[in-house]
């Protein structure tokens, strides 16, 4: 989406070279730098958790205390309802295109687009799931992963998007959704869009997606996960009773 929003970014050769007749080993270093506010404004950004936002301005609450205590979507629409589930699904992805869109516009200054936003991307999922305003704990990163996936490639988006409503439908496990959809993530990027970078932190968003999601892979390996509800939303005293 980044590349049909900015076609004139997505450049071949490092403009600084071209125009200012720096060298090579100053404009990688410039590149480096770049990278590293990418990375920066991605973690920053993916630190303001939608779930914990909610819970507190709106709720007074700390999701973190109540149901399965992940600081989520998942678990503020079995807690809190839908309303307050697509409201924290809607900051989550508003934080994701940001730092997608901020480290396009720093990557593509140096001819760099697509590495800026992947890394930015990566680091704001990152900051979603150990956030630095909330003692690094955050939630598991789906949605976040799926903002980053539109902004880098429609294309890989709505194939995952497919996926996982496919899977919940069938199985009502969110948990697996997202656990399959992490694992194709890598290989639609290399087939939609074959930038190193991209592929590269794509493969590195899976492994920390997969990560977050360990105790639910045991319990639906014993049997034990949960299924998600479509039904009337449950209190947060009454999901804690259970939990």
């Amino acid at each position: 989406m980044l590349r049909l929003i900015f076609p004139g970014l997505l450049l071949r050769e490092n403009p600084l070279i071209e125009a200012f007749g720096v060298s090579s080993e100053i404009a990688m270093l410039l590149l480096m730098v770049a990278g590293l506010i990418s990375a920066s404004v991605g973690y920053v950004c993916g630190s303001v958790n939608g779930a914990i936002v909610v819970s507190h301005t709106l709720l007074r609450r700390d999701i973190r205390a109540h149901g399965s205590r992940n600081a989520g979507t998942t678990n503020m629409l079995r807690t809190y309802g839908a309303k307050y589930a697509v409201l924290t699904m809607v900051v989550d992805m508003l934080k994701a295109v940001l730092a997608t869109l901020a480290g396009y516009l720093l990557g593509g200054c140096l001819g760099y687009a697509l590495m800026g936003a992947a890394l930015a991307g990566f680091f704001c999922v990152l900051g979603h799931m150990f956030p630095i305003f909330y003692r690094f704990r955050g939630g598991k990163g789906v949605a976040t992963t799926a903002m980053v996936a539109l902004m880098l490639d429609p294309w890989t988006f709505l194939t995952m998007l497919l996926v996982f409503v496919a899977v919940v439908a069938m199985t009502r496990f969110v948990s697996l959704a997202s656990v399959l959809c992490a694992f194709l993530y890598p290989l639609l990027l290399r087939a939609f869009c074959p930038d190193g970078w991209v592929i590269l932190t794509g493969i590195a968003t899976t492994a920390f997606v997969v990560f977050m999601h360990r105790e639910n892979l045991k319990r639906l390996y014993h049997g034990k996960e949960s299924k998600i509800s479509f039904g009337k939303k449950k209190t947060a005293e009454q999901t804690e009773s259970k939990s």
